[in-house]
């Protein structure tokens, strides 16, 4: 069986910071989302930041593995024997079909295409409605929802692309 990269998880959860630290750049979008959010540049600099970045961290890595549910589809394979010890004997009928399945199918759908297109495809239909929800009754603009949309339809599409290629 196909044995997946979970390091790789870790370092694709440090994206989002990656990209929010030029997206949210006051010469990027930075001044637009403070305007939009109606918040000044005093307050989006001040917090514990440590904290800020730790919860950051730690929900992208929940969104990296939410990500790598819905873009590598042969997890769902695994998922479907997933704690049944006749998957972990390699005597097993079972171990030896689903080794078969994943040497002959097991690279399908894994390439950066792929996973830029279930990046944005979950970016899309996940955040836009939560962003777009909880911004419409916070009466925040939809310049602000898009913002905070495009961050993560891009963050999503790189995440994407470098999960199905390398996990």
């Amino acid at each position: 069986m196909v044995q997946p990269n979970w390091w790789l998880l870790f370092v694709v959860a440090l994206i989002p910071l990656a990209i929010g630290s030029i997206w949210y750049h006051p010469k990027v979008l930075g001044r637009a989302w403070m305007q939009s959010a109606e918040i000044s540049e005093e307050r989006a600099t001040s917090g514990n930041m440590i904290k800020i970045f730790a919860f950051t961290y730690l929900f992208s890595l929940f969104a990296t593995y939410l990500l790598t549910i819905f873009s590598i589809h042969q997890s769902a394979l695994v998922q479907l024997f997933l704690g049944d010890p006749a998957l972990e004997d390699t005597t097993s009928a079972m171990s030896q079909t689903v080794n078969e399945f994943m040497t002959t199918y097991g690279d399908r759908h894994r390439t950066w295409s792929h996973g830029v297109i279930h990046g944005m495809e979950l970016a899309l239909l996940l955040g836009l409605p939560f962003i777009g929800i909880h911004s419409l009754f916070e009466r925040r603009s939809f310049k602000y929802i898009w913002i905070h949309v495009g961050y993560w339809v891009l963050c999503f599409a790189i995440m994407g692309a470098i999960l199905c290629t390398f996990f």
